[in-house]
């Protein structure tokens, strides 16, 4: 199969709204004709349904919360990205276009962000209208602070409840359209299987988490807004629930899986501090505008503070190693994330951390708050100061935050087209299922911006143009595709239980998410890719023969939905090695230590891995490699550098 990502011809500028002058319109009285599944209910399902709905278009949406808003999306904190310029700094749309194909190291499709950078002005726009409370200057104008990869402060915010607010926003718009009865929303429900009838994604299969009964839902298409997979890791800023499984399912129906070894390693999260955790948590990169990060010059002084015999404000500003700024003059602070974990632990591994475990590095306001004043840091950072006084005991504003890089957003996905459709006619994904806008490193602030262009502006346009080469008729979902699909999920379901081993569905997980953090975190090698294969296999034959799930499959059960995404997280794991073996270049978050120039940089190889890998399921046998080659006719890739 030959991957036509439909990218309109002529100048980068004109590009969408030339497209859109050339989509297929469904005129308003066939729209409500027309039915459309949206999974998830983060940023991007909620705007998605919203928008579909006050189109016409009849919209289900499922979700396995109880209500919602509980959508991950409500973690995100520092901010969005947009290209006003209200700040006079000499932003622009193709400033921003530049910043994101550079912050991700030249393996983004060009058309995809141009058009990213040029909506983002649109969404604060809609998000303002919807009375999200944007912080804003003493003269009553929106504030923008600066974010990691930039140069300019593109970056809007809500203290550090950005993502909260926005999601607020996008759910009153999906509520009024609950109200208005274009939308169903069907909570507690997970999806565990797309129906695939004619070549075409016509319905879902869904479990009830409450009564277990298992579900067939059909629809003219289906939309897949469920997030990414880094909990694969099993310690990561992700919730709990956040899985890999919609997607994953929807790959082995046939949807092409894009670029599975690219994830985002965040450099300012809490540190871990035992065995016992269950995830991590994020401190909002929006920090690293006034804090500034540095370990003791003297790896003495790093190990007394480790002891506990020195604290941070024992260490004399002559014997600080302000890292960042010292290996990155013109950035500083505000390099790239993947740039700043790297040197993070760097750092670390050469013996400067400076909490117990040696996996950590301070995180400093002092000088911020003599520049700024105490109030000014509260009223910017407060409830963050808050929150990380509360899980760790110490106030911020007396000694400087305790940070090390973990696992935080994934930019591989499954593959889409400029349409943001599948490889599976009317599969339909958005937000960070997808692998379309980030490359191989996303920038700061620029989540929430995919997430609500693809729900409130590209999606309700572009699925129109699919839907307007559909007839009306509703297909019935006694139909064989539908039954048989059921039948997979139970029987899986029944297999699941029935192991009966000695391991619980965590121990496993964790055991895996060692694995994959050890070979295929933030450095990979060869030897090192190999090994994380054959122990994957090895652990997925403990699973299968160790697992078990106490209760059954007819009531809440909880281990029983996690099993099921373990099912999933082992096999995924396993093409993230796959995915990462292949790409003999280190690029943004994927760094091969056999790529890296002098100064331990990543070191791309554009001539043989400028494309994107996407990955076709076939059974037993190894996937297969698909290429989508980059062309860059507007950004000339180079070697990356912030100093």
């Amino acid at each position: 199969m030959k991957l036509d990502a439909k990218i309109p011809e002529g100048p980068i500028q004109n590009k969408w709204k030339k497209h859109k002058a050339n989509l297929k319109l469904v005129n308003p009285a066939n729209k409500r004709k027309y039915e459309i599944i949206v999974v998830g209910t983060g940023l991007a399902g909620a705007s998605a349904a919203a928008s579909l709905g006050e189109l016409g278009y009849r919209v289900k949406v499922f979700t396995y919360h109880d209500s919602p808003r509980r959508a991950h999306s409500i973690a995100a904190q520092g901010g969005i990205n947009a290209a006003k310029n209200y700040h006079n700094d000499n932003d622009s749309v193709g400033r921003l276009f530049y910043d994101t194909i550079k912050g991700g190291d030249y393996r983004a499709r060009e058309a995809n962000v141009y058009r990213l950078a040029e909506l983002s002005v649109q969404i604060i726009d809609q998000a303002v209208a919807q009375g999200v409370p944007f912080a804003r200057e003493y003269g009553g104008l929106l504030d923008n602070r600066s974010f990691g990869g930039a140069q300019v402060a593109r970056t809007f915010y809500a203290a550090g409840q950005t993502g909260q607010q926005l999601l607020l926003g996008a759910y009153s718009a999906l509520n009024r359209q609950v109200a208005e009865k274009t939308v169903s929303v069907f909570t507690r429900r997970e999806m565990l299987d797309l129906v695939v009838v004619d070549g075409r994604a016509r319905g879902i299969i869904v479990r009830n988490l409450v009564t277990g009964e298992f579900e067939r839902h059909s629809a003219h298409a289906v939309v897949l807004a469920t997030g990414g997979y880094g909990n694969v890791y099993y310690l990561s800023t992700n919730a709990k629930h956040s899985n890999v499984t919609a997607i994953w399912r929807a790959y082995k129906r046939g949807a092409f899986f894009a670029n599975p070894c690219f994830t985002q390693i965040h450099p300012t999260c809490i540190p871990q501090s035992g065995s016992y955790q269950s995830k991590l948590t994020l401190m909002s990169e929006s920090l690293r505008n006034d804090g500034r990060v540095w370990v003791p010059k003297s790896r003495e002084v790093a190990e007394k503070i480790r002891r506990g015999e020195l604290t941070a404000n024992d260490v004399s500003e002559s014997e600080r190693d302000y890292f960042l700024e010292r290996r990155y003059p013109a950035f500083g602070n505000l390099v790239p994330r993947d740039v700043a974990s790297r040197a993070a632990k760097e750092r670390c591994d050469a013996g400067y951390g400076i909490v117990p475990t040696g996996l950590g590095v301070f995180l400093d306001f002092r000088d911020a708050i003599e520049r700024l004043g105490k109030e000014v840091i509260r009223e910017r950072y407060g409830n963050l100061f808050q929150m990380y006084e509360k899980i760790t005991g110490e106030n911020p504003y007396e000694t400087p935050m305790k940070i090390y890089p973990a696992v935080h957003y994934t930019m591989g996905g499954l593959w889409v087209d400029y349409n943001l459709m599948s490889t599976i006619p009317g599969l339909y994904v958005i937000g960070e299922a997808n692998f379309s806008d980030h490359g191989a490193n996303r920038l700061g602030a620029s989540a929430l911006m995919q997430g609500l262009a693809d729900g409130y502006f590209i999606l309700p346009v572009t699925i129109g143009d699919y839907l307007a080469t559909l007839p009306f008729d509703k297909i019935s979902t006694d139909l064989a595709e539908f039954k048989d699909a059921e039948q997979k999920c139970i029987q899986n379901t029944e297999r699941l239980i029935s192991i009966q081993g000695n391991k619980t569905v965590d121990e496993l997980h964790r055991e895996l998410g060692k694995i994959v953090w050890d070979y295929i975190g933030m450095s990979r090698n060869r030897e090192g890719l190999i090994l994380a294969r054959e122990k994957i296999r090895n652990l997925r034959e403990e699973f299968y023969r160790n697992l078990r799930i106490p209760g059954g499959r007819h009531e809440i059960n909880e281990q029983l939905e996690r099993a099921g995404r373990v099912q999933d997280f082992l096999e995924l794991a396993e093409l993230m090695a796959l995915d990462a073996l292949h790409r003999e270049e280190s690029c943004g978050g994927h760094f091969r230590e056999e790529y890296q120039t002098e100064d331990g940089e990543a070191k791309r190889n554009d001539e043989l891995f400028s494309y994107v890998a996407a990955y076709e399921f076939r059974g037993e046998e190894e996937p297969t490699l698909h290429k989508e080659m980059l062309h860059f006719e507007y950004v000339k890739p180079t070697q990356r550098s912030y100093k």
